[in-house]
């Protein structure tokens, strides 16, 4: 019987079924219906059938939630987990295309799954596979109507980095101009479309067999995104758009777009030096203060989440570059094929669910958690959003530094309520989902960094919180009287805000001189 309806969800998936279709953007057209795709799809379903068996047999003959089962389960489920964590990245690497993107995506869902998932699939960030040179040559004859020898006076044919729908190579244009150019591999746009099909049988057929695991909201996402994310045209807009939006952080760097050398498959951008945000080495190396990294970072992303509603939802290591420039510390960020933009409406009550974290208001926690689906599960979703435990929620994030024992509390603690966490991520707005995501991977840079949930993050984002509250409120002044009266209280707000910052770093300031001197550490304050 169980076959029978896994037979019938293939065909209704693939025969272009489903809740999300409608709102697909790749057409049939894109599909590689020939035996090659025909393999992708046999060999993502092998891998299913393999990993389900693994779980169901580890656990066969014992009755569920018995003493012995729960027994055996805490004994041998980490091994379980890892075999399928191997297996499931192994299938990602041979398929690539959006089979990364979908990896890479679990590599950061550290709030939701084990601890195994996570680190396994986590290398997919910076050491995705590589198209042959060859194949890149010919999407850029394709692209730009001629050949790399006519367009270029040196083309590296090793890539400066593969991502998992592109990889970019170091080139020098006949000027002399250094220049990087990120092609598409080759057959990414042709399997999308089966590929999303498979990822969405895999998830129904998960859900039927696990009924705890609802992931519907990861295959909906991924179909409604990669569309946006193939179109390099897209891409070098937004490059554009954020340089202008943010010109105003001098710490922050933009590669500049060659549109004569631009299309919807191949771009071609100024070419910006520089070490990924979490190699330690070599920011050690380069005499950079990874606090100053983070604390640029935070007010970055700040900036964009609460004041502009336009954010970067891709900030992983290898889209995150630092280097050394006179002027001090620069960040380089890369990938702008997706944005993810808010509603006024949804960012305020996120401005104010942030602000009220910061309080410790546990009523208004409950409150602007309600206005954003969550209903009874408002701490739960405070914990998810903070990535702190409930109790550190209460006492005030801002107020306690997140220790191991907690980091660890909360990883075991995770796996006990994927159904209730699952749920919320089925209750929340869409737009809170690629939120989850751009934080867990800013946070899983400060843990690389040894910088996690520092108290001056939270201040950063205490001040774009205020601003843009004061922005929205005083729109909605109506009188030259009330709009003073806003301006003496927002300032004031964020001169305590500042003071508390400055206190902070008195006070820790000559802590961190001594620990300088004695260890002759280049990275601090």
């Amino acid at each position: 019987m169980a076959l029978l309806k896994v037979g019938k969800l293939l065909t209704y998936c693939i025969l272009g079924g489903g809740t999300v279709s409608s709102a697909a953007v790749l057409h049939h057209n894109d599909w590689d219906v020939s035996s090659i795709g025909a393999v992708r799809l046999g060999r993502a379903l092998t891998t299913a059938v393999v990993i389900v068996a693994d779980y169901k047999y580890t656990l066969y003959g014992t009755a569920h939630c018995s003493s012995a089962y729960n027994e055996l389960k805490s004994k041998v489920w980490s091994f379980v987990h890892l075999r399928s964590a191997k297996r499931l990245c192994e299938l990602c690497c041979i398929n690539g295309g959006c089979f990364i993107k979908v990896g890479q995506h679990i590599g950061s869902l550290e709030y939701l799954l084990p601890y195994e998932y996570v680190t396994t699939m986590r290398v997919l960030h910076s050491d995705a596979p590589k198209s042959p040179v060859e194949d890149v040559y010919k999407v850029i004859r394709e692209e730009l109507g001629k050949d790399v020898d006519e367009l270029f006076v040196e083309f590296d044919p090793e890539p400066l980095g593969a991502a998992s729908l592109a990889q970019v190579h170091r080139a020098t244009l006949k000027d002399g101009t250094v220049v990087a150019v990120k092609v598409q591999h080759p057959r990414v746009k042709a399997h999308t479309f089966v590929d999303m099909k498979t990822m969405e049988l895999m998830v129904h057929i998960a859900e039927m067999l696990f009924p705890d695991f609802r992931f519907r909201w990861l295959a909906e996402e991924s179909k409604k995104n990669l569309p946006i994310e193939l179109d390099f045209y897209n891409e070098a807009k937004n490059c554009e758009r954020v340089a202008e939006m943010f010109k105003h952080f001098h710490f922050l760097k933009v590669p500049s777009v060659y549109w004569e050398m631009t299309t919807d498959r191949v771009m071609t951008m100024e070419y910006c030096p520089g070490g990924q945000v979490n190699d330690r080495e070599y920011i050690i190396k380069n005499n950079i203060s990874v606090n100053e990294v983070m604390r640029n970072l935070t007010q970055l992303y700040s900036e964009m989440i609460f004041v502009h509603g336009y954010i970067h939802c891709d900030p992983h290591p290898g889209n995150v570059l630092v280097n050394k420039t006179p002027t001090g510390t620069q960040i380089v960020l890369l990938d702008h094929g997706l944005y993810q933009t808010l509603t006024d409406d949804f960012r305020m009550n996120y401005c104010r669910l942030w602000l009220s974290l910061l309080k410790a208001d546990v009523n208004a926690i409950r409150l602007y958690a309600d206005k954003m689906g969550t209903g009874d599960l408002y701490h739960l979703f405070a914990c998810m959003v903070t990535s702190r435990s409930w109790k550190a929620v209460e006492n005030g994030i801002d107020k306690t530094l997140i220790t191991e024992e907690e980091e660890s509390a909360i990883q075991e603690e995770a796996s006990n309520y994927i159904p209730e966490i699952t749920e919320i991520l089925n209750r929340v707005p869409r737009q809170m989902l690629l939120i989850f995501k751009t934080n867990d991977l800013l946070r899983g840079i400060e843990t690389m960094l040894d910088t996690r949930a520092h108290a001056r993050s939270f201040i950063t984002m205490s001040s774009c919180c205020v601003r843009a509250v004061y922005e929205e409120d005083r729109a909605k002044c109506k009188s030259l009287v009330a709009k003073l009266r806003l301006d003496v209280v927002a300032h004031w707000t964020l001169l305590q805000v500042k003071l508390y910052e400055w206190f902070l770093w008195l006070r820790s300031y000559t802590i961190v001189k001594k620990f300088i001197a004695a260890t002759n550490d280049p990275v601090g304050y």
